[in-house]
């Protein structure tokens, strides 16, 4: 008997899978806003070097702000002031000839001047990495995820060990707890040690939930719960900027994207334990408490009253109930090897095109909030699209469309012009929106193809494998430097690769989840469902 069965008998999709998703919903939003943070918190305002000591005996006079800029700021080719040179000593025949060339300049001796209208504080204006320290404020995203990296390994690993409830609140409570110790921090080395740790902590969030969600869901509903939960993403892109407009200290905007998870710790006891995981692990009196909960709540309870331990230990025979899995059997079979393979190359390429178009936001010529908003309310139409492609071309059709259509947009970008921003504009926000739409179904597609049995080592596996694409995403943008179309390049090439990887794997659309490693070396995902078999290849 397979689980579908029990589905079947006590409402895959009602009240109770409705709790599950509103609940998960609640500490998912703080996901998007803590990956998307960086964005505000590591801006750069305008800035120019400190000229107090250059007013030595009050030199400067009654010279307007302007005119001292003007003695004591070297101009730049666009006409602008410069950022992180000054001259040794004020110009003032500069006042009357505004030509600067061959005048000695040096870096700023005494600090920066930091335009405070947008932001009232940053991690750049805190610590002044800028100049030649900009480096380092762009390095902490990469800090971030790295720790989102590893944490996705850990996580998937433990939850398949311990249970997807208990780790679930594990990482409620370290990510919250990093999180609001990052606004305190007192040194940037400190601010990036525990921003690792907030990343290592929170990334159990969204690798746990999204498996409890469709660990509880029938067939024909994993498509929808895989849309809800990716609005949780879309919700979090679009209240970002608006929270950051409001909140512009970088302690109290981290501060105000972690709260929500004390709410998230308060509602976890409604979090039920996956009763797939309790049967594949030998734990059939617990699965039959939640079995009966789902009927109660779900009004089956004259069907739940026929489930008992008796029935469930029917449930995955072929599978040792005392064997501790762990990533190793990703690897130790043929197929589930290279099953392993290709998810992870496509979620690197999802996750790297993704983010190498969110993190650039300075590219639409609108102001920084804007942008990030438009950014995120693209989302909504690309995940109802996913709603809609899902069941009518399938999990495959839609990974690979999707991933094809951001790379083409990414090719369009590199050839238009650079003073046509509308055009530019329009073309970057649909290839925002087909990336949206291939993460929505990664997610989705992943989880239904991996067994139950190391589902969340295989989703730890591929989620760090992505948090690898987004590290590296920043990185990737960097080396305009070195050619200005060279980072749209290689994501452009990454997005189509990932496209032509993803046509390798088999299709999930109407079939039954693998329960065991057995299952996906027989090839029995491939069984269509019907209302007579239940995914059952005997029956």
């Amino acid at each position: 008997m397979k689980f579908e069965h029990l589905l079947s008998v006590v409402n895959g999709f009602e009240r109770f899978q409705m709790m599950i998703i509103i609940i998960s919903f609640i500490g998912r939003f703080t996901l998007p806003c803590h990956f998307l943070l960086n964005n505000f918190i590591a801006a750069v305002p305008s800035h120019h070097c400190d000229l107090s000591a250059l007013d030595d005996g009050n030199i400067f006079g009654n010279l307007t702000q302007e005119q001292r800029l003007t003695v004591s700021i070297p101009v730049q080719e666009d006409g602008t002031p410069s950022s992180c040179k000054m001259f040794p000593e004020p110009q003032l025949q500069l006042l009357s000839n505004s030509n600067d060339r061959g005048l000695v300049t040096v870096p700023c001796q005494n600090g920066w001047v930091y335009d405070n209208s947008t932001f009232k504080s940053t991690l750049a204006t805190e610590w002044d990495l800028v100049c030649d320290q900009k480096g380092q404020n762009k390095v902490t995203t990469t800090i971030f995820f790295i720790g989102v990296m590893f944490g996705a390994m850990t996580f998937g690993s433990l939850s398949d060990r311990f249970g997807r409830k208990p780790m679930l609140l594990v990482s409620y409570i370290s990510g919250m707890l990093f999180g609001f110790a990052s606004a305190f921090s007192t040194s940037f080395i400190m601010f990036a040690v525990l921003r690792f740790f907030t990343g290592f902590g929170i990334t159990g969030i969204v690798i746990v939930s999204s498996v409890l969600s469709v660990e509880w869901v029938d067939i024909e509903h994993r498509k929808l719960v895989g849309v809800i939960d990716s609005l949780s993403w879309t919700f979090g892109y679009c209240m970002i900027p608006a929270i950051a407009y409001y909140v512009t200290d970088w302690r109290q905007l981290t501060i105000a994207v972690t709260s929500p998870l004390a709410l998230a710790i308060l509602t976890w006891r409604w979090i039920p334990e996956s009763a797939r995981w309790l049967i594949a692990n030998g734990r059939f009196e617990k699965a039959n408490f939640y079995l009966q909960q789902c009927a109660q709540m779900n009004q089956k309870e004259e069907f739940g009253s026929k489930i008992t331990p008796e029935t469930l230990s029917s449930i995955i025979v072929t599978e040792r109930k005392d064997r501790t899995h762990s990533y190793l059997d990703l690897v130790r079979t043929p197929k589930m090897r290279r099953l392993a393979l290709l998810t992870g190359i496509v979620w690197y390429g999802v996750a790297s095109t993704f983010y190498g178009i969110s993190f650039n936001i300075t590219g639409f010529g609108l102001n920084i909030y804007l942008t990030q908003f438009v950014y995120g309310a693209i989302e909504l139409p690309a995940k109802l699209s996913a709603y809609y492609l899902l069941d009518k071309v399938g999990r495959r059709n839609t990974e690979v469309g999707s991933l094809l259509g951001a790379g083409i947009c990414l090719a369009i970008n590199i050839f238009i012009p650079r003073d046509m921003s509308v055009l530019r504009t329009v073309v970057a926000v649909l290839g925002k929106g087909c990336s949206a739409t291939s993460f929505t179904t990664v997610v989705l597609y992943s989880s239904e193809l991996f067994p139950t049995v190391v589902r969340q080592n295989g989703m730890g596996y591929n989620s760090s494998m992505g948090r690898l694409g987004v590290s590296l995403a920043p990185l990737i943008l960097l080396l305009d430097e070195v050619w200005r179309d060279l980072p749209q390049v290689l994501l452009c090439s990454i997005a189509l690769l990932a496209s032509l990887v993803a046509r390798m794997l088999p299709e999930t659309r109407d079939r039954c989840l693998p329960e065991t490693i057995q299952d996906v070396e027989d090839g029995q995902t491939g069984y269509d469902i019907d209302s007579d078999s239940l995914c059952d290849k005997d029956t």
